[in-house]
């Protein structure tokens, strides 16, 4: 194994912020799409957690966790601001949030749908509010809270695209806009079939 092998699922917005990590700091990957219902029994050895995203380095090291992946991918320049409340806020509250939303009838005694797309609403007026000074939410250039968070806030958008772009949110549809119609983010979604045991290697990044 010559580039580590990253298991990844395209539409997971876990593993589509570890890609768009890998593809800023131009680390090449070997990629191997995953099947959710369907994990590749190397996968499952290296990580019995069986979530994506996954990246096993050359040395056997395994990275398990998607900002783990970003950590190791990207330079400190990348880690301004207050990153770490803001990535810790999206993946406990916000994905609180929007998964209840989301996927309202998996969960026991959930709160109505409306309410908790509400206090989504809530956390996003506050991107909003930071947005008004700056291009990107933690100053004039794109840092590892935006790649972070974004893929989160695309996945609430698209489950009622119509109402999402009614929010009077201007700063922060045009913050998820850029970072979106961006090149790193439309190659990070490249699509790719289902990864079997004996494909030959897909490059990535």
């Amino acid at each position: 194994m010559d580039v580590p092998i990253l298991y990844s699922f395209r539409r997971c917005p876990y593993a589509m912020r570890a890609r768009m990590a890998l593809l800023e700091a131009c680390i090449q990957v070997e990629l191997r799409e995953v099947v959710l219902r369907d994990r590749p029994e190397h996968m499952m050895e290296i990580s019995p957690k069986g979530t994506v995203p996954v990246l096993l380095l050359p040395d056997g090291t395994v990275i398990e966790e998607s900002l783990e992946i970003m950590l190791w991918s990207l330079d400190e320049s990348w880690l301004v601001g207050d990153w770490k409340a803001l990535i810790e806020g999206n993946d406990n509250d916000f994905k609180h949030h929007l998964d209840r939303y989301k996927y309202n009838n998996r969960y026991e005694n959930p709160l109505p749908p409306e309410e908790h797309r509400n206090e989504v609403v809530n956390i996003l007026e506050g991107y909003n509010q930071r947005l008004i000074e700056f291009e990107y939410l933690c100053g004039d250039s794109c840092s590892i809270s935006d790649y972070a968070l974004a893929p989160f806030v695309r996945q609430f958008a698209n489950t009622d695209r119509a109402w999402f772009d009614e929010l009077p949110l201007p700063h922060l549809h045009r913050w998820l806009s850029s970072i979106l119609e961006d090149e790193i983010f439309t190659n990070c979604m490249v699509k790719h079939p289902q990864w079997m045991d004996g494909d030959a290697p897909i490059l990535f990044g």
